[in-house]
């Protein structure tokens, strides 16, 4: 396995910069325990409350994703906070080769385990825990590398796309599908109201208003598409492609790894 550089150790071990968590600015030596508690509280209400915080429309933007990438036979997927396993699970039913389900958090890992869906996958499937700023896999390693609606909780975002450029084998691609901004006035607003409401519904379903709050807080505070696509390119992907989904309430970033 390749190290990291000396310039992204540097970057990635700087203790006493700010980073973004929701609205607060905190040392981002902490950030990853706090986004670490967020997930180990909501886990078990985790994909209940995926599909009333998008009203159930996640599953026809993954089910896009998966549409995009077009899984084949001898495809090798690594999904970077996979969490209950959504992505590997369909990606496997469309045909797809095995899947590494990597998700820094094992709350998150062992409630994907538990689920019914991945049953049929197990001898497919394969869980790590891992920081995706610094993945535990060889070079070269994945044909395909997905992360969803995760990317926005990683602390070192510039070294995640780095690393997944480093894992992907040449003429691999990279998929981020991701909650992002909404291009159209009127359904801001809209959008805007009802992000405000989803606390309330935590509160109700997953008794944590707190970790929704951070959520939604964490959506408005992450890059916009453009800006995205450019962390793309500084990583090393070249095709840089971005689709929106819903009027750019969520956007699907495809990047490929250039052939050697």
């Amino acid at each position: 396995m390749t190290k990291r550089t000396s310039d992204q150790a540097a970057a990635h071990d700087t203790t006493d910069a700010l980073i973004d968590f929701g609205h607060e600015l905190i040392p981002a030596a902490q950030k990853q325990q706090r986004v670490n508690d967020v997930f180990r509280s909501v886990a078990s209400s985790y994909d209940i409350m995926n599909d009333v915080m998008s009203l159930g429309i996640h599953r026809l933007w993954k089910d896009s994703l998966i549409n995009l990438i077009s899984p084949e036979p001898g495809h090798r997927l690594i999904d970077l906070a996979g969490g209950t396993g959504d992505i590997a699970a369909r990606f496997l039913s469309r045909g797809g080769g095995n899947a590494v389900i990597c998700d820094v958090n094992p709350a998150m890992i062992h409630a994907g385990r538990d689920r019914p869906l991945m049953r049929p996958y197990q001898d497919q499937l394969q869980w790590v825990a891992g920081d995706a700023s610094q993945l535990p896999f060889p070079d070269a390693s994945a044909d395909v590398i997905t992360i969803s609606f995760g990317l926005r909780n990683v602390t070192d975002r510039n070294a995640a796309l780095a690393e997944a450029h480093r894992v992907l084998k040449p003429s691999g691609r990279f998929f981020c599908l991701e909650f992002s901004h909404v291009r159209k006035r009127s359904l801001s607003a809209l959008y805007a109201l009802w992000s405000e409401l989803l606390p309330g519904i935590g509160a109700i379903i997953a008794k944590d208003a707190a970790s929704y709050r951070y959520l939604v807080e964490s959506i408005k505070r992450f890059p916009d598409q453009e800006t995205l696509a450019a962390m793309m390119g500084a990583a090393g992907f070249a095709r840089i492609r971005h689709r929106d989904l819903s009027g750019g309430i969520a956007a699907i970033h495809c990047g490929w790894k250039a052939a050697q």
